[in-house]
């Protein structure tokens, strides 16, 4: 016989005889002992389970005026610059600080947007898209939530979540705290050349 067929047959017979054990043993003990009565377990999280994480419904907020946009810092290397309307910062209930972001181009090109970023996944996401010339909002389409990385091309989300929205990780507490930093540590839009 080949030493594989002797261990297939000793594995055979280990299974079989635990089988059997099991089996035989008196209904308490098989409960207890392969827990088959999961419904008599209870731990912390059984009794206080997690609700699921349910983002709130998103109103778009009024249009931005170039008064209330404050630069802030990205990085050396960036050619955009980079501003947060400090009026309309939310930090919401269900974690998410919503805000507009103002992007202009070294050519001089707006692109604006209503965004939300999620603190505890270091997520973002886009609601709407701003339309400059008619200062009106267009619904993102598929916008769905996606992380904050440290790329060249989106260095700007990581800034606001490290610096200003969600310091070591977690979610600002104040409204009026991160807008009082961002006034102090930025420039106005209007006095940009």
């Amino acid at each position: 016989m080949t030493q594989r067929g002797t261990i297939a047959r000793f594995l055979l017979r280990a299974f079989a005889g635990s089988l059997l054990w099991i089996c035989v043993l008196p209904g308490w003990a098989r409960e207890n002992i392969l827990n088959t009565r999961p419904e008599t377990y209870t731990s912390d999280e059984d009794e206080n389970p997690a609700k699921p994480w349910a983002e709130s419904a998103v109103e778009l907020p009024e249009y931005p005026n170039d008064a209330d946009f404050y630069s802030f810092y990205v990085s050396a290397g960036t050619t955009s610059r980079f501003y947060l309307d400090a009026a309309r910062l939310r930090l919401d209930s269900d974690g998410v600080a919503r805000y507009t972001l103002l992007v202009i181009s070294p050519s001089g090109v707006r692109n604006v947007s209503y965004e939300g970023m999620r603190c505890q996944t270091r997520e973002r996401r886009i609601y709407a898209l701003g339309r400059p010339a008619q200062k009106t909002w267009s619904p993102a389409r598929g916008a769905r939530w996606s992380p904050v990385r440290e790329t060249p091309v989106l260095r700007h989300h990581a800034a606001l979540y490290q610096d200003f929205l969600c310091p070591d990780g977690i979610l600002a507490s104040r409204v009026d705290e991160v807008t009082r930093r961002i006034r102090k540590e930025g420039e106005p839009l209007e006095a940009a050349p």
